[in-house]
Order: structure tokens, then sequence, then C-alpha cells
């Protein structure tokens, strides 16, 4: 059984070589049972640990770059296994130069997030007043993007599959919803903003799902974990900068040209935003079967990024992707994980509603608007510590649901801190416990991507799918924070309280059916695909 893998060489030509299943002999890759030897030009098929697939369409051969002879082709063959014999050094290599290029996702996610919740920061300095908003007006002006970011998700996910360019796909998108974030500077009213903010939350529905799914291409199920928590933790870092920006911004700006203050922070946010996306282009990869990623990998590298995808899911993730985005869009929706994940992480944003009301709850201790923001930060720094060294601690464990579970009960401390005192001390402490329960929300989206591993076309339905139905929490957690129940919000803190029991006891129950799948993979090992995999409980 022979597979016929492009090689580029430092040369530049393209050379032509099989994955042949070999029990006795080591790979340059340092795999046991794969070696690079001279495969021939017409084999339409590939192999992966002995089993066969068929070739992408993507993977068309130069069959004029396979020609020679086969002396030439072992001397070429022994010379890249010279150079690079250890797989584990060249494994870290890959996921250096990897690591790299996707932490550029981490500013675009804070960027992401600034200019959805800058509205939050606007409405303390004259944001309502000047649209004349009334009643519930801003929480629709807050609900309205996630309608445009529900709507979007799943076609720009099975869009981006099929093309297979995110490193051109997703800066465009950054830099369109940039310009909406400026254009929302100049609304004078409220239909104004509230068309601005649809469109905002349309085109940066793109980013968040295909950012998973991009990392799922490139890291092993358990590297995704501590990726996912780094590239999550945008969230929370942009809730801690972004209000220092905004305090900034709100401070030094207003009155500057004769403009608002606030106008003046949708027109610097969004234009950063622009500035950011146009670097983007030039540093975020594509995916490793993407033949433009051999411009800054080497060969083996290249090669070594495929296989370790076929090893952790045990099939190789490219060969599903013929079958299309229709195929994915079937396979999601009748995989009922995909809709329980889909409603849990929508019951989780409920909880998590505070975010876009952060600045008002800070407000209720009484200081100015800019002490309000500025003593926003620290809550979110210690969230950031927290949801990082808890995802590495997942990561390292292989264990999901008990690293959900915890921070959520913590969470849960803290709203019932804030119902029972108006004390300004325990209240900003109480602060503090809330923040750091979007941990779960963290752990959660690498325990998502470890649940639907294959084949690719439905892990990119699937991701965004979740990602948009979860939305609808976000939606209905706009209308949980009203003026009216201001400024105890007992009536806030116990909706978040019941909808983080709710998740808890959703998750406890996703784990249980986790653990009978993972009986019947043991018990029936010798069927094809199985043999390496388990879901992570």
């Amino acid at each position: 059984m022979v597979n016929p893998t492009k090689i580029y060489g430092s040369t530049g030509l393209l050379q032509c070589f099989e994955l042949k299943y070999t029990p006795r002999q080591s790979s340059c890759l340092g795999h046991p049972g794969i070696v690079l030897c001279p495969g021939p030009s017409h084999m339409s098929s590939r192999t992966s640990r002995g089993l066969a697939y068929e070739r992408l369409p993507c993977e068309d051969i130069d069959t004029a770059a396979c020609e020679g002879s086969l002396d030439s082709d072992i001397g070429l063959q022994n010379a890249i296994c010279d150079e690079f014999p250890d797989r584990q050094r060249v494994e870290q290599n890959l996921l250096r130069k990897v690591d790299l290029r996707m932490s550029i996702l981490v500013l675009i996610y804070i960027l992401n997030y600034i200019d959805r919740n800058n509205a939050a920061a606007a409405r303390l300095r004259g944001f309502e007043d000047d649209l004349h908003l009334e009643g519930q007006q801003f929480n629709t002006i807050l609900s309205i993007l996630y309608v445009g970011y529900t709507l979007m998700q799943v076609p720009s996910n099975m869009y981006l599959n099929k093309i297979g360019r995110p490193s051109i796909y997703l800066p465009i998108c950054m830099a369109i919803w940039g310009l909406i974030s400026v254009l929302t500077g100049t609304t004078k009213g409220f239909l104004g903003a509230v068309c601005t903010r649809f469109f905002l939350g349309f085109v940066e529905a793109a980013f968040f799902p295909g950012a998973l799914f991009l990392l799922s291409k490139w890291y092993k199920r358990r590297e995704l974990g501590q990726r996912t928590a780094i590239l999550s933790c945008g969230i929370m870092i942009s809730n801690a900068f972004g209000s220092l920006l905004a305090s900034a911004i709100l401070d030094g700006m207003d009155g500057v040209m004769g403009i608002a203050a606030w106008r003046w922070l949708f027109y610097i946010e969004g234009s950063m935003t622009i500035c950011v996306a146009i670097c983007a282009i030039f540093i975020l990869p594509d995916f490793p079967a993407t033949t433009t990623s051999s411009s800054w990998l080497t060969a083996e590298e290249q090669v070594l990024a495929q296989l370790r995808m076929e090893e952790d899911a045990g099939v190789d993730d490219e060969t599903e992707c013929s079958k299309g985005g229709e195929s994915g869009l079937k396979q999601a929706f009748a995989d009922w994980k995909v809709w329980w994940l889909a409603l849990a992480m929508a019951v989780l944003n409920v909880l998590l509603s505070f975010n876009a009301f952060f600045p008002t709850l800070s407000a209720t201790l009484g200081y100015s608007s800019t002490v309000s923001l500025l003593l926003c930060s620290p809550p979110w720094l210690f969230a950031t510590c927290v949801a990082f060294l808890m995802s590495r601690h997942s990561d390292a464990t292989g264990e999901r649901f008990g690293h959900i579970m915890i921070p959520l009960l913590v969470g849960i401390a803290g709203f019932m801190m804030a119902m029972a005192t108006m004390n300004t001390a325990v209240r900003y402490l109480s602060l503090f416990l809330m923040a750091q329960s979007y941990t779960a929300f963290v752990v959660y989206w690498a325990w998502v991507s470890n649940s639907i591993p294959r084949p690719t076309s439905k892990r990119a339905v699937a991701l965004a799918f979740i990602n948009a139905f979860s939305s609808l929490g976000n939606i209905a957690g706009s209308y949980v924070w009203p003026k009216s129940w201001g400024p105890a919000y007992w009536n806030s803190y116990a909706i978040c309280i019941g909808s983080g029991i709710l998740c808890i006891v959703m998750s406890w129950i996703f784990r249980r059916h986790l653990v009978r799948l993972n009986q019947e993979i043991e018990a029936n090992k010798t069927e094809e695909g199985l043999e390496d995999f388990t879901y992570l409980l």
C-alpha cells in the first residue's frame, strides 16, 4: 500500500514519496512503521498507519516532478532522513512555529471583544443620552449583535472549510468589522445604532468558530485545551485592558474637534482593528494540507503536521473533506451531542451575561465613571490567570468536567455574595469570583473540540453551530440586567445562579454519555478508526 505525499525540498522542486507501512523500520520522522520512500506518480490513494484512503482533490501531484531514477530518489530520501532523524525535535520545531503564528489570534480576539463590548463603556459617557435611548432600547442594541452573530456562523465555517484559506478569510472579516465599529461612532439615533450593531455581529461571527476550527486542524486533543484557553483568555484580557483603554479615551478625547468622547471610542478602537487585520494576512497560517504552508514549514514538518492529526483522531482528517459541507451539515445535525453541547453553552452564556454589564456592576460600588472603569481591570486579570492555570491542569490530567464545575461553583458563590449585601468590599470581591467563572467557558470549548474530532466537515459545522446556538444565551442575557433591577440586581444574580446549576447538571449528563462511548470503543478496538481514540471526560 503506497501513498504519494508532497515534499518540498530546499531547491523548491516538488518531490514525490510514499508513506509505507513497514513494521520493522523506523521513519525519518521517528515514527515506527512509517517511512518516506520514493513513490510512483500514478498512485491515487494514500495510507496512514496501514489504512488506505482516497487522495484528496487538493493533493494533485505534479507527475513531472516525480520522474527520475530510483537511485536519485533514494538518495534524496536518505538526505532528508539524515537531516531530520528525530521526530521529537521536528515536532517541537513544528509546534514552536505554529504557536508563534497562532498567537495573533489572541490579539484579534481581544479586539473582537473590545469592538463588541465598547457600547457598555460608552454608556457611562453619554451614549444613551446622545442617541435618545429609552426603556429597553440599550439592551436591544446589545442583543441585536447576537442575532447577526448567530445567523452567520455555520455558513461562515462551511465556507472556510471549503476554501481552506483562513489567512485571507479571517483578516478580511476582521477589517470589515473594524470599519463597521468606526461607523458606529457616526450614528445619530437608535435605528442607526441597531443597524451597525447587527452587521457588526454578522461579520464578527466568522472569527471565533473559525479560529477554533483552525486550532483543531493543527493541535492534538491534549494540546488543544491549553491553546483554546490562551485564545479564550482574549475575552478576559479585553475586559481588563479594554476598560483601561476606554477610560483613557473617554477622559482624554472628550470634546476634541467637537466630538463626544464615546464617539472617539468607536473611531479609535475600530481603526486599531483594521490595522491588526492587515498584519494578520501575513501571519496567520492556513490548514496543514494547504500547499502555501510549506513557505514557513520544512518538508518534514509539513508531513508531520498532517500525520499528527491522523494519529490523534485514528483516521486521516483530510480524507473527509471531499464529502463537502453538505455532508458535514447533515452529520453535525444528526449527532445529538452537538445539540446538547449547544444548549449547555447557551445556558452557560446566560450566566456569563454579566460580562456585557461589568462596568455597570462596577458603578454600583459608588465611584465615578472613570474609577468604575479602572476597577474593572483587576477582576479580569485575576480571571485570566485562573483560566490559564486551570486549562493547563485540565490538559495535563485529560479531565474536563471537574475543571468546568469548580469555576462555576465559585462563580455561584460570588453571585450569592453580591445578593447578600451592598457592602462595597464584599461586592467588589464578588466581582473577582464572578469573573473567574469564565474559566468554565474556556475549558468547555476545549471539551467541545475534543468531543467532535472528525470528520473535518462535520467539526467545522458543529463548532460554528454550537457557538451560534449558544449566542441565544447572549441574546437572553442582554435582558437579564435591566436598570429597574439595579443597583442590587438580586433577580439578575438569581437567574445566573440557576443557569450555573443547570449547566453543571447538563455537563454531568454529557460526561456520563462519554463514559459509555469510551466503554463501547474499548469493547470494539478492532473497529477501523477507533483503536487509538477515546473521549476526554
